[in-house]
């Protein structure tokens, strides 16, 4: 393969965008490949992570993936195989159990995607160990970010945790993934114009910090992604390079940012929501799946917005009571202490008004010159059979609006969410 961004970042030849040094991913390896088979032992033993290693799957990812690395790496240490039971959720119970597991382990190697990764980063965190992971899927952008997706008192919440020491991908197991996990990946790909669009916003209008490095770094490969989206589901490992790096790099903005905010934004808040909120007895999906069916209203509601005048804030409607009320008295607490954060009151609606007069012309540039159109992201969506509504998930219609409805109250995180529903736009 030749030289890409992801090559040059880990040789620490990539200048950061927005000044200063060559830009550090805090991770000491990255190996993406065509087969990385019978190579495990080498690329762990290059880390140098213990004597003592706990591989941790779950039934799926041992037989996929798990009893190969852990056969390989029973020849450089000493081996306890941990199987997470069922399919296991990112929890604060998992959490505490693997550690309880694992106590006498010098590291953890994750077998798996996102709840097995973000499981095993929280964990090393928490015990002050070094982590690395083999993925089994295209799923997720969490193998290479610091931040653990962890489902806390009903709460899903970014956590910081570990970052990896080594992340490897065969794009051969990647590539035999279930095809939605390969959707899901996707979905989780293309939020970086809506993403960057909501955090532009909260930097341009309430101050709020922003780094430009985490899109550079995914220019390379996106329009090739995006353009390749059907290649990507017919097996073509080039395609799924493109992919793998995409996630990687995305993982590595949010390192490099010290918080999700370049890849999270409303249309994470919306699938957040709807996590927390959904029946139980629907039928499953995957959250890059989600992500891909929020990105869409996301990108629709931006783009409608950008075509107009400077949106006319009043002071917030949604009060203390009526997050208690709609969330119940625990989950309710928890969002309230959030959105209490960013909640308008007339002298704060007053400012960012008299804000949106001087500066939506400039924010409105801007924001469309990163921009990319939402008939785009739904065509890549289309071509690779991804859910692009509400009803491909199996969500009912006012579930769905109810979600992108109250998705803000659950993060003190500024986005066109907020601006809608602050200024009365529909």
């Amino acid at each position: 393969m030749t030289e890409n961004t992801l090559d040059r970042l880990m040789a620490g030849r990539f200048s950061d965008p927005d000044g200063g040094p060559a830009l550090d991913p805090l991770t000491a390896a990255v190996t993406i490949d065509y087969s990385l088979a019978g190579r495990e032992a080498e690329l762990v033993a290059g880390l140098d992570l213990g004597d003592r290693l706990a591989v941790v799957c779950d039934d799926n990812t041992h037989g996929v993936l798990g009893g190969r690395v852990s056969a390989a790496l029973a020849s450089i240490a000493e081996i306890s195989d941990v199987m997470l039971p069922g399919q296991p959720h990112a929890d604060g119970e998992t959490v505490a159990a693997l550690r309880g597991e694992t106590a006498e382990c010098d590291a953890l190697i994750a077998v798996g995607s996102g709840s097995i990764n973000d499981i095993c980063k929280y964990a090393a965190a928490l015990d002050d160990k070094p982590y690395a992971v083999f993925a089994t899927a295209p799923s997720m952008n969490g193998y290479s970010s610091v931040n653990a997706a962890i489902t806390i008192d009903g709460l899903k919440k970014s956590i910081q945790a570990a970052a990896a020491a080594g992340v490897f991908m065969d794009l051969e197991v990647l590539a035999a993934a279930p095809p939605r996990m390969i959707r899901s990946g996707l979905g989780d790909s293309v939020c970086r114009a809506t993403a960057q669009a909501d955090w532009l916003l909260a930097h341009m209008l309430i101050d709020d910090p922003y780094r430009e490095a985490p899109f550079a770094l995914l220019a390379e490969d996106e329009a090739a992604l995006f353009a390749g989206s059907k290649a990507l589901m017919e097996g073509d490992l080039d395609i799924m390079g493109c992919l793998a790096r995409v996630l990687t790099l995305s993982g590595f903005g949010m390192t490099i940012a010290k918080g999700s905010q370049p890849a999270s934004q409303g249309e994470h808040l919306i699938g957040h929501y709807a996590e927390m909120r959904m029946n139980p007895d629907w039928s499953p999906s995957f959250h890059g799946e989600q992500i891909g069916v929020a990105t869409l209203t996301m990108a629709r509601l931006q783009e409608r917005m950008l075509a107009g005048g400077p949106p006319r804030l009043a002071p917030t409607a949604a009060t203390e009571a009526s997050l208690l009320d709609h969330f119940g008295p625990e989950l309710g607490a928890a969002c309230w202490a959030e959105f209490k954060l960013k909640r308008l009151d007339e002298a704060k609606a007053e400012t960012l008004n008299q804000r949106l007069d001087e500066r939506w012309d400039a924010i409105a540039e801007r924001i469309r010159a990163i921009h990319l159109p939402s008939a785009l992201l739904d065509d890549t969506l289309a071509r690779a059979g991804a859910p692009r509504t509400p009803h491909d998930l199996g969500w009912p219609a006012d579930f769905y609006d109810g979600a992108v409805s109250h998705a803000r109250e659950i993060r003190n995180r500024f986005t066109f969410l907020d601006l809608a529903a602050d200024s009365g736009f529909s």
